[in-house]
């Protein structure tokens, strides 16, 4: 009799101490999760900035409405660009840069992901060789009636290097994480030779 009884407070010390456990880790995890989170480093517009497997300069940013380096504008929209200097890092040719730039709020999500051009010949979406700087140019449309506004934020990311990735075992760049934001003023109109 009395070993039945030992064995239910034993379990019954078991369940107390698993709640507690579960509580407490439980607790834990939601006083860090509130915890406030770091601000966004604000990166200089004027500046090189090193994302790992890109250098990249911002140059400017302009409104263009017609046709944006070959690529053709519709009538009832507007094409916002970003002119940039990119040069690859890495040893190999790569166009893993259609995420390096995004639009934050207010703009963010309010468009498709970007065109990319290279402006030296109009080629869209070129792998960049190791080494060579480039000027690129991002293009996003929207549609003529949305307000652009005067300054264009955005947000800058950045991928780690693996040399051997879990699901593949090669190497490469992945876990895109923002390595800051950045702001460029934002030009009317592109002069006609330039867009």
């Amino acid at each position: 009799m009395f070993g039945a009884i030992r064995g239910k407070v034993r379990a019954w010390f078991t369940v107390g101490a698993g709640t507690l456990a579960a509580v407490t880790v439980a607790g834990l995890l939601g006083a860090f999760g509130a915890l406030p989170q770091a601000q966004t480093p604000v990166l200089a517009r004027d500046s090189q900035i090193e994302t790992g497997q890109w250098l990249v300069r911002p140059l400017r940013a302009y409104i263009g409405t017609d046709r944006v380096y070959d690529l053709p504008v519709k009538p009832d929209q507007q094409a916002l660009v970003l002119e940039v200097e990119m040069t690859n890092r890495t040893a190999e040719s790569a166009k893993d840069y259609f995420t390096l730039f995004q639009l934050a709020p207010p703009l963010g999500g309010q468009t498709e992901q970007p065109a990319v051009i290279l402006t030296r010949d109009a080629s869209m979406t070129p792998a960049l060789h190791p080494g060579m700087t480039e000027r690129m140019a991002y293009v996003w449309t929207f549609p003529k009636a949305v307000a652009l506004p005067g300054e264009l934020p955005l947000v800058v990311n950045t991928k780690t290097y693996k040399p051997q990735d879990n699901l593949y075992g090669t190497p490469g760049w992945f876990n895109e994480r923002e390595l800051g934001s950045i702001e460029m003023p934002v030009e009317a109109k592109a002069a006609e030779g330039q867009s």
